[in-house]
């Protein structure tokens, strides 16, 4: 480098780095260092360079070297801070941010950092003050507004959040993580519209976005846009081939699309299964658990979702009624921000484990030091599963169960739980699954309300009203063009009837409003309600008299709602597997009569009672009494048919020895 000073070779490199030119400021700074090798501006900048290139541990490396030569480095104490963050160290992250700061008291960057490490370590509060002072601060600073944001969703403040991301974009109107961002925000504010429209915008900025791709997927499927929205889950699968969670929304949402059967979901999830869970298989350790059959086990289950959250409706009767003499209860929790239902959850658990913060191995080694026997997932292929701990098998037998009733495509999931209604006993059912379905003797639900007192389902509408009105509170993305049709033919049928519908607002209310008008039924004759406190939501079946089903994906905690409160539900019964929750939670509750096998069916079923106020009064009078004594709410049957289940499985294992 004989025409360059030192210094001169370390602006350029500068400028290269700036613009984004790594191999030639890297290049220029290891000549530098050849020639110096304590200069600390190059080490540390090589460590950034480093960071950016996915070079976690050299980075740290390098920016440590940085340090060593200059102790009082807060910009290097800084982006240390930000690399630890990335290798999942947090409180050394923390560490290493806090003493940037207390090098230079005013200091945005490195109070933007604290709020980063803060956040993943799940203090919001303290996230989101050292943002804010980081704009104190830097009051233009983009990327401290933008963390603020983050902050701000994760603690629930959705409309400051927005707010937040607006002022990032305002300040750097190119960054596509922020477009994306506000829209993830949107999206949990319900706003599907704006919320497509940001996620549109960050595409626009980065074509290559497969994050912003997938969710404009979630977002489309919300609106009941089924085409669109696999459209986009698969361009976003073809730009990152190997994220998992993409393609888990994908597999998700096949299911409520009509026109894909058994075959084609056991084929794609086979199709998610090779590319995501068979390069673990390397990974899988023998078990060496004790092999007596009648010993007491260890179950884990594992969720994201032990909190108000409708899961809880149905792990809540079960944890609380296991036989903890012959059962050791583990719960790995990835919950986000606990709740008073996670203490009560908790409660239920032997041993509680915060998995939030461990990545897949590490919780793989976690349980297979906790011995467990059979490890149980109640989330999968939905927001927030872990799937591909369960490819790592820390279990020497895994359960799917609950949230996700179809195949989940791993061979490294011994069963799944179903009953014989979901999954009949019938010829070619069982070849659905990759997994081995194991049928509870009654049901594969057990209810229990959050409340301690739920609102009671009241009188019938009708007779106030003086015509019926049905209902379908079921998710939106259920509603779908051959569902508005039965439902016309059905309303076609019942002058003067009402049709509630549970839609966030947005142009799927006013297509769906078109649609059904185009079928004959009148815009007036329609009602839209946005999404509420699940006690709001629960009152809206006090001013619904019959409810009616969806199909390929019928309701399953929604009908279970609607029996509690009064309301009966016709069902027809689908192709799949999420088609048959009607048939099995109505046969439990002895109520076939509202079970459809055709569309002509279903139509008559609804109309017929539509004409029979008298019955709908009994039923609205005993409905929740009916529930309640049968096997839907019976909750020590259901967890000694569990137990039994898992028993079996058990004795199958040891006896495989």
């Amino acid at each position: 480098m004989p025409q360059l000073s030192l210094q001169q070779a370390f602006d350029l490199a500068l400028r290269h780095h700036q613009a984004g030119q790594l191999q030639q400021a890297e290049q220029l700074y290891r000549q530098i260092l050849a020639q110096q090798p304590g200069h600390a501006e190059a080490l540390h900048l090589l460590g950034v360079l480093a960071h950016q290139s996915g070079r976690d541990d050299l980075a740290v490396d390098l920016i440590r070297q940085a340090l060593a030569h200059r102790p009082n480095f807060p910009g290097a104490y800084s982006n240390l801070g930000v690399v630890l963050q990335g290798l999942g160290q947090l409180d050394a992250a923390v560490a290493a941010c806090r003493q940037a700061i207390a090098l230079q008291p005013q200091f945005p960057e490195a109070y933007s950092n604290l709020g980063n490490a803060l956040h993943a370590q799940g203090l919001f509060d303290a996230a989101i003050t050292a943002c804010r002072q980081a704009i104190v601060f830097a009051p233009n600073y983009a990327d401290a507004h933008y963390n603020l944001g983050n902050a701000l969703r994760d603690q629930g403040q959705l409309d400051a959040a927005t707010i937040a991301y607006r002022q990032a974009i305002a300040r750097k109107p190119h960054n596509p993580e922020a477009h994306y961002n506000l829209g993830l925000a949107l999206s949990l504010m319900g706003q599907l519209d704006a919320a497509s429209a940001a996620y549109r915008q960050a595409i626009a900025r980065k074509p290559n976005f497969a994050e912003a791709y997938s969710n404009l997927g979630n977002a489309l499927k919300d609106q009941g846009q089924l085409d669109e929205a696999i459209a986009a889950f698969r361009q976003a699968v073809e730009l990152a081939p190997d994220s998992a969670w993409i393609h888990s929304n994908l597999v998700c949402t096949l299911h409520f699309h009509p026109a894909y059967d058994a075959p084609a979901m056991i084929a794609e999830h086979r199709r998610w299964s090779l590319r995501h869970a068979a390069p673990l298989r390397q990974f899988i350790q023998p078990h060496v658990n004790d092999r007596s059959p009648e010993r007491r086990l260890r179950i884990g289950y594992v969720s994201p979702d032990f909190r108000e959250h409708c899961q809880s409706l149905f792990t809540i009767p079960l944890l609380a009624h296991h036989d903890h003499t012959a059962f050791e209860i583990f719960c790995y929790s990835s919950v986000k921000r606990p709740d008073d239902h996670t203490r009560r959850i908790a409660g239920y658990a032997d041993v509680w484990r915060e998995a939030r913060l461990l990545n897949d191995a590490a919780l793989c080694e976690l349980i297979r030091a906790d011995r467990i026997d059979i490890l149980v997932d109640l989330t999968m292929h939905m927001a927030d599963g872990r799937p591909l701990l369960f490819a790592r098998k820390p279990a020497p037998i895994q359960v799917a169960w609950l949230a996700y009733p179809g195949t989940t495509g791993l061979d490294t999931i011994d069963y799944r739980l179903t009953d014989p209604y979901l999954d009949p006993p019938e010829p070619g059912v069982d070849e659905q699954y990759v997994e081995k379905s194991l049928r509870l003797p009654a049901t594969f639900w057990c209810y229990a309300p959050f409340e301690d007192a739920p609102p009671e389902a009241g009188p019938l509408p009708a007779l106030a009203n003086g015509y019926v009105t049905f209902g379908c509170l079921n998710n939106f993305c259920k509603v779908n063009d051959g569902v508005l049709k039965l439902w016309a033919q059905v309303m076609a049928g019942v002058p003067h009837s009402r049709l509630v519908l549970l839609a966030d607002e947005g142009a799927h209310r006013q297509r769906t409003l078109q649609a059904l008008e185009d079928l004959g039924v009148s815009p007036q004759r329609v009602r839209f309600e946005g999404k509420r406190s699940r006690l709001e939501y629960l009152k809206l079946y006090q001013q619904i008299d019959i409810g009616l089903d969806t199909v390929p994906y019928n309701g399953h905690t929604t009908s279970l709602d609607s029996y509690f409160m009064g309301v009966p539900v016709v069902t027809l019964v689908g192709r799949t597997v999420v088609g048959r929750a009607g048939l099995s939670q109505l046969t439990n509750l002895g109520m076939p009569e509202l079970i459809a096998r055709t569309d002509a069916e279903f139509v008559a079923i609804a109309r017929g009672l539509a004409q029979d106020w008298s019955r709908l009064a009994q039923w609205r009078a005993g409905l929740r009494s009916r529930m309640q004594a049968s096997p839907l709410m019976d909750a020590p049957r259901f967890a000694r048919d569990i137990e039994a289940a898992y028993r079996q499985m058990w004795r199958q294992w040891c006896a495989t020895a």
